[in-house]
């Protein structure tokens, strides 16, 4: 009896509430001004990795311009090779600069490009690259381009040209001995579009089936030995990859007979049908740029380093640079003197490329209608630049062909406008 009392009373007990959950509760009441801290965060970063890219690119179109200037020298074989060595190291880390803020603005995706370029010049220029850092150690190189590679092509040499180079940077410092070498031949591609197929092979410490299944992870090697002696994070091949999807191909590795490894990168490309060289990007292999009269060139430039390196590309073209480090002090220098065309850089400390051209083509003509080129580190500032004013676009670093090139078309069509 007395059992059956005690149940009934604990049945008529009210329940308990429950207490809210303390974590739960301060993650959905999180202040708004820590949401939008978070939301700052990408953005911050992607400012950040631009600026680097800048940076990075200024004293990068110093080394390539050099190294240009040098190839046109009286050089020997082996200082020749040593030019080419260098040239090929600062244009991958050129590559990479452009990699890394283009991974920051699309978090991690790869963001391709339609560019048109010459295949063919890319092609034999990554040949180079191999060739000088095969001999720069050693080794052995052989360079085989199908005569059947279309010329000229639509699509993202930037990151066709990043992966080919982290390829063939792998295959040189994982052979001590022995050889390496680089094919390029058409491969079978969708509607509209042509595939290629580079192979990158060596004869170096070799890969087996287990390794290469974690090549493609990101923070991965094929094993501890491996990382321990040659370094490396292990993004490389990961990167390669995602590259390669995004150009519309894949990557695939095998083994070699005889020992070592080779990787094979797809990509499809458009191939641009009648059209003009001078189509091309100014700075691939090609013709000549036609001479032309001295010029009198207004550079905007702020970075000491990059004045040093653009007078002497200048100097080297026959033309006259002066220089200001300010974008407000470019219109007003150009309405008091005679200048021939502008060298503008995008990123000014103070009032910025875009506002500079701005105010220039604000003046009376002559001098609002002088022939602009923007220079940036950053290829995305090109459609503002030309919005803006520019007749001509140029992505650091450099190179004094595209320079004369660039020049050399800007004064002609504004010669025409007149």
């Amino acid at each position: 009896m007395m059992a059956a009392k005690v149940r009934s009373k604990r049945k008529m007990r009210t329940p308990k509430k429950r207490r809210p959950n303390k974590r739960v509760s301060k993650v959905a009441a999180k202040p708004p001004r820590k949401r939008a801290a978070a939301k700052a965060v990408p953005r911050v970063i992607e400012a950040a990795l631009a600026s680097f890219a800048h940076e990075v690119r200024t004293p990068l179109t110093g080394i390539l311009a050099i190294s240009n200037l040098l190839a046109t020298s009286d050089l020997g074989e082996r200082e020749r090779r040593w030019v080419d060595t260098i040239k090929a190291g600062a244009e991958h880390l050129a590559s990479l600069a452009t990699l890394f803020v283009d991974a920051a603005r699309s978090h991690g995706a790869p963001a391709g490009r339609q560019d048109l370029f010459d295949l063919r010049a890319l092609a034999r220029s990554v040949g180079d690259s191999l060739a000088g850092r095969a001999a720069a150690k050693g080794l052995q190189c052989r360079v085989e381009l199908s005569e059947k590679l279309p010329a000229l092509v639509v699509g993202d040499p930037v990151r066709l040209r990043a992966a080919l180079e982290n390829l063939i940077d792998n295959a040189v410092k994982f052979t001590d001995q022995g050889g390496v070498a680089l094919t390029a031949t058409p491969a079978r591609g969708t509607s509209g579009k042509t595939g290629i197929a580079f192979a990158v092979s060596d004869s170096g410490i070799g890969l087996t089936l287990k390794e290469i299944e974690r090549l493609f992870r990101p923070f991965s090697q094929a094993n501890v030995s491996i990382a321990s002696r040659f370094g490396g994070a292990g993004l490389g091949l990961s990167s390669v990859k995602q590259l390669a999807r995004a150009m519309g191909g894949d990557i695939v590795v095998a083994p070699r007979k005889g020992g070592g490894t080779t990787f094979t990168l797809m990509v499809t490309l458009s191939v641009a049908k009648a059209m003009k060289a001078a189509g091309a990007p100014a700075g691939d292999a090609g013709a000549t740029p036609d001479p032309m009269p001295s010029l009198r060139v207004l550079s905007v430039e702020d970075n000491p380093f990059g004045r040093v390196v653009l007078n002497t590309i200048l100097t080297e073209l026959g033309h006259r640079a002066e220089f200001v480090g300010r974008g407000a002090a470019a219109a007003e220098r150009i309405a008091q003197g005679a200048f021939d065309a502008v060298l503008m850089d995008m990123v000014l400390p103070d009032i910025g490329g875009v506002e500079a051209i701005g105010r220039i083509r604000a003046l009376a003509p002559p001098h609002g209608r002088i022939p602009i080129i923007g220079i940036s580190g950053r290829g995305d500032d090109e459609a503002a630049a030309r919005a803006a004013g520019a007749d001509a676009f140029l992505v650091k670093p450099v190179a004094p062909r595209a320079l004369a090139t660039a020049l050399l078309e800007a004064t002609r069509r504004a010669a025409a406008a007149t």
